[in-house]
């Protein structure tokens, strides 16, 4: 593949999710069209890596304190879910070495804040050699105005700035496989 090419397409030889501190305590204090659209993506992705028997790592921020992850969010956490206590998923040794047992080296974000655990993540597995893909209609803050700066901070550090559909149709690549047939059930039951 090109430079080009090797940044922006996702590849499921290649690719892990991570959805980020989606968390029940939290949930509430988030911008509410935000957080249902994160909800509907966050599912749409886990359903689709899971599909494709793709590597899923869950994390969660203190859950002693923000409780676990929020019953909105199916699956996310069936195999891996890291707790933590830094901000950042990388700040946990746990966690690097999830994702390092994957051996993915492109990770698609999820999550929320978008403007602290999301941003902080993405600068520090972009900092590691990681091509990071964020979701943007994935991700949630409590103000639009930090989400939308997390955004433009992530793509000026080099990060992607992908869609759910747009990374769920480059894993499969093409049309007429059982791959693209399950995603695009699954992406026919999204409501615009």
């Amino acid at each position: 593949m090109g430079e080009i090419k090797d940044k922006f397409w996702l590849d499921g030889e290649k690719a892990v999710l991570v959805v980020i501190d989606v968390q029940e305590k939290l949930t509430p204090a988030m911008n509410q069209e935000l957080y249902k659209q994160l909800v509907l993506h966050t599912n749409l992705l886990t359903s689709g890596f899971k599909a494709l028997n793709l590597p899923i790592i869950a994390t969660e921020q203190y859950p002693k304190g923000l409780g676990h992850t929020s019953a909105d969010i199916v699956g996310a956490t069936d195999k891996c879910c890291i707790e933590k206590t830094a901000f950042s998923c990388c700040g946990e040794e746990t966690f690097v070495a999830a994702l390092e047992k994957t051996g993915a080296k492109q990770v698609v974000i999820v999550g929320m804040e978008s403007h602290v655990c999301v941003f902080q993540t993405v600068i520090d597995l972009l900092d590691k050699g990681y091509q990071v893909h964020l979701v943007k209609d994935a991700i949630s803050s409590r103000f639009k105005s930090d989400y939308e700066n997390a955004i433009s901070n992530a793509a000026q550090a080099g990060a992607v700035i992908t869609t759910t559909e747009m990374a769920l149709f480059q894993l499969v690549k093409g049309a007429g496989t059982d791959s693209f047939k399950v995603i695009s059930k699954l992406v026919r039951q999204r409501t615009p």
